[in-house]
């Protein structure tokens, strides 16, 4: 593996799994004589960078129930663990991140694919636990309180552009 394609293993996975399986798929195009089974293994190489999406789908798409619970739930009892799990959910997504920042890119339209689906889910798992709080519209969160350390209840972020001196995330 030469220099740079270890440094970009080192600093960002997911963009790292896109070269190797471009590469490897030209490396197969070209003919080697080596006995792989070039596509394939590009497609597995492909799929390591598909889980670290899904793993940040994933985990957003719980951050959104638990904000959305969090805003409509009349309940009491369950209110610290929503929030731990959300705190603990954006430390994750924070290392996630680290590991792979090509992945920010895809932040803000995941979110806004995830929106309508959580909410639907999290109206059924409401009315599971007797909570009768009609159809939850589909929220519109930013990234920064997805992500950040806003919780329902706090003042209202400024729009991204409002921030002073701050670029987007």
């Amino acid at each position: 593996m030469s220099n740079s394609a270890a440094q970009l293993y080192e600093e960002d996975f997911v963009r790292w799994t896109e070269v190797q399986s471009s590469a490897l798929r030209d490396a197969a195009r070209v003919g080697t004589n080596l006995p792989l089974d070039w596509e394939n293994l590009a497609e597995e190489i492909e799929s390591l960078g598909r889980s670290q999406r899904h793993e940040l789908r994933s985990r957003m798409a719980v951050i959104i129930e638990h904000l959305l619970k969090l805003t409509h739930s009349p309940a009491t009892d369950p209110r610290r663990v929503w929030t731990e799990t959300i705190t603990r959910e954006r430390s994750e997504i924070e290392l996630l991140l680290n590991d792979s920042p090509s992945l920010r890119g895809d932040i803000a339209r995941m979110i806004a694919e995830s929106c309508p689906r959580v909410a639907r889910l999290t109206t059924r798992v409401l009315r599971l636990h007797g909570e009768e709080i009609g159809n939850l519209a589909p929220p519109n969160y930013t990234e920064d309180q997805v992500l950040g350390d806003w919780f329902p209840g706090d003042a209202p972020l400024p729009a991204s552009g409002e921030r002073e001196g701050q670029g987007g995330r």
